[in-house]
């Protein structure tokens, strides 16, 4: 059955219930999607536009939680060459870890364990993204990087039903078109997460209190 629209929402949707969720630094960890060198420099063959910006804000981003001492994870895609992978048929064409534009942009300095190597959409699939967040009591997710609507959307879709709550950066993500990233921040407002910019998410983070 479809919603009628209601008057005065100029979206088309009116919010139902009430967002109690709120950011709190003592129980949220970072997680940066796949700001690997395929997607993130000129040399990567699927460079997403916008780049250049969006390293300068996760820079600064993952400064803050790392003088905070808050959980940090980087994903880092790589495909399974397996021949009936679903993503390599779908693609036609894979990330390969051998490949040095499949590592992480330098700037951000990743170490080895602040790392997980994923080999699908969503980071929580054959990975033990899920343990470390439960070994560090994470109650909380701040979602950043690439892509918005394929890897950053469904890494949030599934924390959401895994019981996490979700803080999805709106200039903290990028991808290829303008409908794709303002349709995923429509969708996941309206059923998986809270959506907060950079500095709003440093605000709360970098707080003493």
């Amino acid at each position: 059955m479809l919603l009628p629209l209601l008057k005065g929402d100029a979206g088309g949707i009116k919010k139902m219930g009430k967002n109690a969720f709120s950011l709190r630094k003592s129980d949220c960890a970072l997680i940066i999607i796949d700001m690997q060198k395929h997607f993130c420099t000129k040399q990567g063959r699927m460079c997403v536009p916008g780049t250049d910006g969006l390293i300068a804000r996760l820079e600064k981003l993952i400064r803050v939680f790392r003088a905070e001492k808050r959980p940090i994870i980087f994903t880092r895609h790589i495909d399974a060459l397996d021949k009936d992978n679903l993503m390599l048929r779908w693609w036609g064409d894979a990330i390969y870890e051998d490949d040095p534009l499949s590592e992480i942009v330098d700037i951000f300095g990743v170490s080895v364990h602040e790392t997980i190597k994923k080999t699908q959409y969503d980071a929580f699939i054959n990975t033990d993204l899920e343990s470390r967040l439960k070994q560090n009591n994470i109650r909380q997710l701040v979602i950043a990087g690439v892509l918005t609507n394929i890897c950053c959307e469904s890494t949030a879709r599934s924390a959401f039903m895994r019981g996490y709550e979700v803080y999805f950066c709106t200039d903290g993500t990028a991808t290829y078109k303008k409908e794709m990233q303002e349709g995923t921040l429509v969708n996941l407002k309206y059923g998986f997460a809270t959506l907060m910019t950079v500095e709003e998410i440093i605000k709360i983070v970098g707080s003493r209190n």
